[in-house]
């Protein structure tokens, strides 16, 4: 047989019906199934990867073709292929699979999932392709919750409001929903929300911003990172577009920076064209982000997806030591607030749990991260903030979160830092918040290290 352009051409739709045929299969089962085969099987390992039962790592630039042809049909997009790892990778592509799963595990919602060399690079090709030119909404904006990562706040209020002009509309108040309603018009471009939000576990309510986004005919965008899809499936709830830091919970055991992507078929939007709403991820794999170059290293996929592989057991580890060191904190005379989900103590309690519940489980859990405002004397809890913090043993000190290790941070001088002050007014964060990701130690243990620290104050 000549292996022409139609040759490849009709290869090309075997694969993609043998995919369609892996994906329906998978969809039936547990999530901590999805979790550990993706599309990954016996045949794809016996075909390609002389039978390993672990996804192999690509650590190679490009692919190699059997003749012109092949070349042709894959680089016109005419057949699956991966031609170039700054486009795609097999390895990513395991990972991105098995993600979009999971994104949209307990429903018929089909999603696929683009991974990017960071969160911030998620967001920012999550973003892109709705602010582009169009005269038809000439003075676009984007309307936002508030309370998100000082990253986020950097790309959308630095990189573009003050550099680019583009008006931002900042939701102060996510639970609100007439904060949303007041601000979304006609040239609102798409709306975003974290849930819970970095470091003050704000959320919303997800259904609700999305139908009123949707109304306006624009998508909403979640950022997830802090529940992950083990808690809370934003594209399942309304949402068009999640993103994750992959960097943290979903990848837990702290060895890659890496972001994910996930948007469902058909996506919302009166920007762009039908090639883009309707598979948004892949029409972002396949052209803005094969010139922009966000590309996440192989060996980081193959981390992350190893790490995937526990994610509804660690959440729930974490999430039962966050609520028990919370609890702990709550009634400790040395502390004057607690923001966590699942204390009833928080303003959106009620909201939370109808939210954020364990896969296959049906208990709410709450997530790994909580804030704390630091007392005793509120005209030194500032100085007494940095005094426990100092005087952790067991929690590390970094920037970090969603770790299998306890990790405890000062916002105002460390994730939020660049924001300012007016910036952190508000996200809510104060001079002594202190924002602890626990991980997977005894919770005990991670109370001890709280009490000790506790008496320096």
């Amino acid at each position: 047989m000549t292996k022409d352009l139609t040759y490849w051409i009709e290869k090309g739709k075997e694969m993609v019906a043998n995919r369609e045929a892996r994906i329906a299969k998978a969809k039936k089962w547990k999530f901590d199934t999805i979790a550990t085969h993706g599309l990954y099987d016996a045949n794809e390992a016996l075909s390609l990867n002389n039978g390993s039962i672990m996804e192999p790592v690509y650590l190679s630039p490009a692919q190699a073709y059997e003749n012109s042809a092949e070349m042709e049909a894959g680089l016109s997009y005419q057949m699956p292929n991966w031609c170039y790892s700054r486009i795609a990778n097999p390895t990513t592509y395991f990972l991105e699979e098995t993600t979009a799963l999971l994104e949209t595990y307990g429903s018929e919602i089909r999603a696929t999932c683009l991974a990017t060399a960071s969160g911030m690079s998620a967001i920012r090709t999550a973003t892109d392709p709705f602010l582009v030119y169009d005269k038809k909404f000439p003075n676009p904006n984007i309307v936002t919750s508030a309370k998100v990562y000082g990253g986020t706040f950097q790309q959308f209020w630095v990189r573009r409001h003050q550099e680019q002009g583009l008006e931002v509309r900042w939701v102060k108040e996510p639970e609100n929903m007439e904060e949303w309603e007041n601000l979304i018009d006609e040239n609102t471009r798409f709306v975003y929300g974290e849930f819970p939000s970095n470091p003050t576990v704000g959320i919303f309510d997800i259904s609700e911003v999305a139908k009123l986004a949707h109304k306006f005919e624009i998508p909403l965008i979640v950022d997830a990172t802090c529940a992950s899809p083990a808690l809370t499936r934003p594209l399942v709830l309304g949402a068009d577009i999640v993103i994750q830091s992959a960097s943290k919970i979903i990848g837990g055991s702290g060895t890659s920076i890496i972001g994910l992507l996930t948007a469902k078929l058909d996506i919302t939007s009166k920007i762009g064209s039908e090639e883009m709403k309707h598979d948004f991820a892949t029409w972002a794999k396949l052209w803005p982000f094969r010139d922009n170059g966000p590309t996440i290293n192989p060996m980081a996929s193959f981390m992350t997806l190893n790490d995937l592989r526990t994610l509804r057991m660690r959440a729930e580890k974490m999430s039962h030591n966050a609520m028990l060191v919370a609890q702990y904190l709550e009634n400790h005379p040395k502390i004057e607030r607690v923001h966590y989900p699942g204390l009833q103590s928080y303003a959106a309690y009620k909201m939370a749990k109808k939210y954020m519940q364990l896969a296959d489980d049906g208990r709410n859990m709450f997530g790994y991260m909580f804030a704390v405002e630091i007392g005793e004397k509120s005209e030194n809890s500032s100085k007494n903030s940095r005094k426990f913090y100092d005087a952790l043993q067991m929690a590390w000190r970094a920037t970090d979160l969603g770790r299998v290790k306890t990790v405890a941070t000062l916002n105002a001088i460390s994730t939020h830092q660049q924001q300012g002050e007016e910036g952190r007014a508000l996200a809510s964060i104060k001079p002594n918040t202190c924002r602890i990701a626990c991980g997977i130690e005894h919770a005990d243990d991670i109370i001890a290290d709280m009490e000790q620290a506790l008496k320096s104050i």
